[in-house]
């Protein structure tokens, strides 16, 4: 599919959700519905401050909580409803999503190893793969963009911004975690002389310390 003047007149602004509690071990995070933790929030309240004179014509978001709050901050005294929508959701990480990585290798390693073959395209357990994801909300994204015009506002999660950056680059899903993706953090695509360019990636709080972020 060709990606030239997906996004005609829009520029959009997707920004990954605040911080989420940090967990001792490393576990999967899809849709279960966690809220910000209190850095996320401040990394949020920077965000805000850091855009407060690009002027949104409309702002969207996941309908999952730590995407709303982000976006609510980010929005906050702008005068613009926030739309929310599950079609923005993370990946649907099934039976595994809130598993720990080192429980998930142990209970499933038939398909831990399927998954390390081919994660692009493998479900887990009564969820989504990766190209499931980029079918849900690529066409969904590019709606918003059809019906809007000017600078967007996308609160949502890092596999629907990795997904989008891959379409628009036309690259294999293989290589989309070779996008690193900060909490909070912000990619620009816009329509830019009739062809749809990736203008920044991950514009992120993430190399400022917790003080800066009051």
């Amino acid at each position: 599919m060709t990606t030239d003047k997906i996004f005609p007149g829009t520029m959009l602004y997707l920004m990954r959700h605040g911080a989420i509690e940090a967990t001792e071990q490393k576990r999967f995070v899809g849709q279960i519905d966690l809220p910000l933790s209190l850095h996320g929030r401040k990394q949020a309240g920077w965000q805000a401050r850091c855009l407060m004179d690009i002027p949104f014509s409309g702002v969207w978001c996941s309908d999952l909580e730590r995407a709303y709050e982000t976006a609510a901050i980010v929005s906050r005294d702008r005068g613009l409803s926030i739309i929310s929508a599950p079609e923005l959701r993370e990946i649907n990480l099934g039976q595994w999503d809130g598993m720990e990585m080192t429980q998930i290798r142990r209970q499933f390693p038939d398909l831990w190893q399927a998954r390390g073959e081919d994660f692009s395209r493998f479900r887990p357990p009564g969820a989504e793969s990766f190209a499931d994801l980029q079918q849900r909300a690529v066409p969904f994204i590019r709606n918003i963009a059809a019906q809007s015009a000017g600078n967007i506002l996308i609160v949502t999660h890092s596999g629907v911004i990795r997904v989008l950056i891959c379409h628009v680059l036309q690259m294999p899903l293989s290589h989309l975690f070779r996008i690193h993706l900060d909490y909070g953090g912000i990619t620009l695509i816009g329509d830019i002389n009739g062809m749809s360019q990736v203008r920044a990636v991950n514009l992120s709080p993430a190399l400022l310390t917790t003080d800066d972020l009051t």
